[in-house]
């Protein structure tokens, strides 16, 4: 089945021998530009129409509407770990002067037998001359496609110079030169003829998504937007290594439209905003490599944006009531005004005075939060599984990924002066300490609303929630889950997982459950600590479990004994650098009796809780933040058929 991409979506390459296929719709320039483990382009390994082939990879000696890429990727270089496919817009040639005014390119990668591997549309350009559309890269022995999709108002030059050839210019000057000297008659020459089928598409119809918002609301200085095409550098992408590069470019003027490729487009007759009025919210308005990391970067501005408002908000509320104060202050001093018709004027005009400097912050407020909502209503369906609430339909069409994505979420968060704006609650990956469920009832006057039988079965089903997600935004084999329940009175929450297979065993319950479950993975965070200090990950034993463990603890401390204590503490201290994360559901009271020796697990753990709680302190703008557990919808079967999709795919997959 064809693998329809998304920027900065990846699949694996079956196969080393492959064509990779481009429709434009008006004669492109294709060029293969190889890149070493750094990222930096070499001009020897640059396949252009004045040097059309180089080991590996050829190109088409001219301009052409529907060039073809001849890849045999086991030629490659050694020295090469990425191929970068480019297209760009010839000169000269009466045709179109950018990507914007013309059919979105469709590339479809193609086997030796003439299936069709995977596709990408290349969405959302505008003043790009040239693209990065598609990149071939080696991850672990394997090589995988990713799209990409990043545009160049600055041509091939530009683009070359972003990705390390000192001489740039030179070489878009000689592609240039040749691209003039030849008119778009042949196809290139190929290393192997696939079967005749073509896989390619009809390229798609012209861009009319929805333009990029502007800055952000907030009091203070709004996001720049302008500059010149050079990107800004990126964060790695999970995992580290050669796979972060550089974000999307800006362009002068404007920046480039990154509307998500899967969002139906308004009409074209759509009127854009008014001048003056707050341009349309796009989901994936920031700045990164791919529409995951856009979307996660997006989302923090969000929070800091709220933030913020909230913040001036308070201030200015502050100000008005200290003015207030003041002021009675100075009419109460003055004899004169203390009484009579004065007096009562003087108290007034204060009064009057205040409700207007807060009415005009509310205001000010008001128009911030209509802004971030209407971003919020934009960017939540537009959110990958790994960021998304239960009831998005992002889970109907769930598929386990290939890749572990950069972050996962946990709730939301929300303020008091805006309860319906929730802002996603994202936190990196993996995971760099434990998670804490509490499930006691002192913390809130929500806790206080729920008996404590009811609190304890919330407190589970929140934390079976949070596994279920890890274990679906994880490949294959990449993720393990197993549960300590010493009495089983977690029996009714785990059932999701236990019917589906999706534990690594049945939960561990008794004295002898706990006992051999925490030593178990005790000496597995041992073993793998050693190896890694000393250099040796090959010396692990085979039949190790490498992949990253949760342990979800339940009615902690009931059923562990000192010793077991100890092991827990060496766990959530030691194990989140090695794999090993713990999810416990524990009620802080019951383990009084330990006194301040647990304060140290307690401190090591992110607290959350089953119940809305407004625990997380935010000690740069003075806020707490109300934490919004995720929950499933009643009467939903999402959690079910995710877990059904994942155990499937293990067994297909022979894990």
């Amino acid at each position: 089945m064809t693998a329809e991409l998304v920027r900065g979506q990846n699949h694996p390459l079956p196969e080393t021998l492959l064509e990779v296929r481009v429709s434009a719709g008006h004669p492109v320039v294709a060029c293969a530009a190889g890149a070493d483990e750094g990222g930096a382009v070499r001009e020897a390994w640059i396949a252009h129409p004045g040097a059309p082939a180089v080991p590996g990879v050829e190109v088409p000696a001219e301009a052409a509407q529907a060039p073809r890429f001849a890849v045999d990727l086991g030629a490659v270089a050694a020295a090469v770990h990425r191929i970068h496919l480019l297209i760009a817009l010839p000169e000269g040639t009466g045709g179109p002067a950018r990507f914007g005014a013309t059919a979105a390119p469709f590339l479809a990668v193609i086997s030796s037998a003439g299936a069709e591997i995977a596709s990408f549309t290349v969405t959302g350009l505008d003043s790009e001359t040239a693209v990065v559309a598609l990149e071939l890269y080696r991850r672990q022995g394997a090589w995988k496609v990713r799209a990409v999709g990043q545009g160049y108002a600055g041509g091939l030059a530009r683009l070359l110079a972003d990705h390390g050839l000192d001489r740039a210019h030179e070489v878009a000057d000689r592609i240039r030169a040749a691209t003039a000297r030849t008119a778009p008659r042949t196809e290139p020459a190929r290393l192997r003829t696939p079967a005749a089928t073509d896989g390619a598409r009809p390229p798609a119809g012209p861009r009319s998504g929805p333009q990029p918002g502007g800055a952000r609301p907030g009091p203070e200085t709004p996001v720049p937007t302008g500059g010149d095409d050079r990107p800004p550098p990126a964060a790695a992408a999970p995992g580290g290594g050669p796979e972060g590069a550089a974000g999307p470019p800006t362009v002068p003027g404007g920046r480039i439209d990154y509307a998500h490729p899967r969002r139906s487009a308004p009409p074209p007759a759509a009127p854009a905003a008014a001048p003056g009025e707050p341009a349309r919210p796009v989901a994936g308005d920031a700045t990164g490599w791919s529409m995951e990391e856009r979307l996660y970067n997006q989302i923090w501005g969000m929070f800091e944006d709220l933030a913020r408002s909230v913040a001036a908000y308070r201030n200015a509320v502050e100000f008005a009531e200290s003015r207030l104060d003041q002021e009675l202050d100075r009419a109460l001093a003055d004899p004169r005004s203390r009484i009579g018709d004065a007096g009562d004027a003087a108290r007034a005009a204060a009064r009057a005075k205040c409700e207007q400097l807060t009415a005009l912050a509310r205001q000010s407020l008001d128009r911030d939060l209509a802004q971030l909502t209407a971003e919020s209503d934009v960017v939540e369906p537009a959110l990958p599984p790994a960021y998304a609430r239960w009831d998005n339909p992002a889970w109907h069409a769930y598929r386990v990924p290939m890749e572990s994505p950069m972050a996962v979420r946990l709730g939301d968060l929300q303020l008091p002066e805006s309860p319906e704006l929730r802002i996603p609650f994202l936190i990196r990956l993996p995971l760099e300490r434990g998670l804490w469920v509490d499930s006691g009832r002192s913390g809130s006057a929500a806790a206080l609303m729920v008996d404590e039988a009811r609190m304890r079965r919330l407190a589970m089903d929140c934390a079976v929630s949070h596994a279920a997600r890890l274990l679906a935004v994880h490949p294959v084999g990449d993720y393990t889950v197993q549960v300590i329940d010493p009495a089983g009175t977690g029996t009714d929450s785990l059932a999701p997982l236990v019917r589906s297979g999706a534990l690594a065993a049945p939960p561990a319950t008794g004295a002898q459950g706990v006992t051999t479950t925490l030593a178990r993975l005790t000496q597995r965070v041992d073993l793998v600590t050693m190896a890694m200090r000393g250099g040796a990950p090959d010396a692990l034993p085979p039949d190790l479990d490498t992949s990253e463990q949760l342990l979800i603890v339940n009615d902690f401390p009931h059923g562990f004994d000192d010793r077991a204590v100890t092991q827990l503490r060496y766990l959530a201290d030691e194990g989140p650098q090695v794999g090993v994360h713990l999810l416990m559901v524990a009620d802080r009271e019951d383990a009084s009796a330990y006194g301040p020796v647990l304060d140290p697990l307690w401190r090591s753990l992110l607290r959350i809780t089953p119940v809305p709680d407004d625990h997380l302190a935010d000690p740069w703008v003075r806020h707490s933040w109300t934490y919004q557990p995720p929950t499933v919808p009643a009467g939903s079967e999402v959690l079910r058929q995710v877990l059904d999709q994942v155990t499937a795919a293990r067994r297909s997959w022979g894990h």
